[in-house]
């Protein structure tokens, strides 16, 4: 294996393969690394799941390395494709602590999480991120159709490297709204079945 940098050694740091190794799964993520290491492009399918998500995890670190996590929602699809490298979002005023701004502004570095509790299935998604506050025409482009707020800025990731985790451990959880839709549907049926008993039972 040569000294060239591979997409999955944003994450797998020296101090990181070292550990495998002592822990016995260095080999395994070797292969992998021989193949090419993680994918570096938005495909179809991670497009996709970008679209169907309504809400992801942003992390970020100050310049001495103190990390922050925010949780971002919004309608489906509020995270967007841009290219195949980049995803960007309207950023909305919320309650105006600003740390993930001011963490960007001195650190670049970025990471971004998401997860489909209904199908068990989560992204990680390394990069770099960068505040846009000047680009009127971008904001408009990224503001959730229907939503009323005006957002303050954008935020552009740049794509590093991407992964997808085994569905292990993750609780299957089913939005409210989905749940709220079967049983309505469920309702329905049954006082179409109950209309059709009556009227046998009447005939």
């Amino acid at each position: 294996m040569t000294d060239q940098r591979i997409s999955s050694d944003v994450a797998f740091t020296p101090a990181v393969k070292a550990i495998q190794s002592r822990k016995g799964s260095r080999g395994g993520y070797r292969k992998m690394e021989e193949r090419g290491g993680w994918q570096t492009t938005v495909t179809p399918e991670l497009a996709a799941f970008i679209a169907a998500r309504d809400s992801f995890f942003l992390a970020t670190a100050s310049a001495d390395g103190q990390p922050y996590i925010q949780h971002r929602g919004g309608a489906a699809g509020f995270l967007r494709v841009i290219d195949e490298h980049t995803l960007g979002f309207a950023d909305f005023r919320g309650n105006r602590q600003y740390v993930s701004l001011g963490n960007l502004s001195e650190n670049p570095k970025a990471y971004l999480f998401l997860i489909d509790y209904a199908r068990r299935q989560r992204i990680k998604i390394w990069g770099t991120a960068r505040v846009v506050d000047d680009d009127p025409d971008l904001l408009e482009r990224l503001r959730p159709q229907g939503y009323a707020g005006t957002p303050e800025q954008a935020i552009l990731f740049r794509i590093e490297a991407w992964d997808a985790n085994c569905p292990q451990h993750i609780p299957q959880l089913i939005a409210a709204s989905d749940v709220a839709d079967i049983l309505n549907e469920r309702d329905r049926r049954i006082l179409t079945l109950e209309a059709e008993l009556a009227r046998a039972r009447a005939g």
